[in-house]
């Protein structure tokens, strides 16, 4: 899917050496919000049944990519980088 493609490019690139250093609670906020963006941009606006385009809420948007934000992906690239899953 285009969208699994886009989302492997970028996230490497967003959370560049971030697996090795602490993130405090500010850069988390803000790591999620470049995250919402970004999505935003993917999914574009949906045409209801009324005829009016509205933007995807974040839980719409994060049922696309089944949870798996940002955030996660961080977690799981910590992971990988010690050796615990490949």
């Amino acid at each position: 899917m285009v969208t699994n493609t886009i989302l492997a490019d970028l996230r490497p690139v967003i959370t560049y050496a971030n697996e090795t250093r602490a993130l405090k609670e500010s850069m988390k906020r803000k790591l999620l919000i470049t995250d919402r963006n970004i999505l935003r941009r993917i999914f574009r606006p949906t045409k209801d049944r009324d005829d009016t385009w509205r933007i995807k809420t974040n839980g719409e948007q994060y049922n696309l990519i089944r949870n798996k934000n940002i955030m996660t992906y961080n977690k799981a690239q910590r992971l990988s980088l010690y050796g615990h899953v490949h």
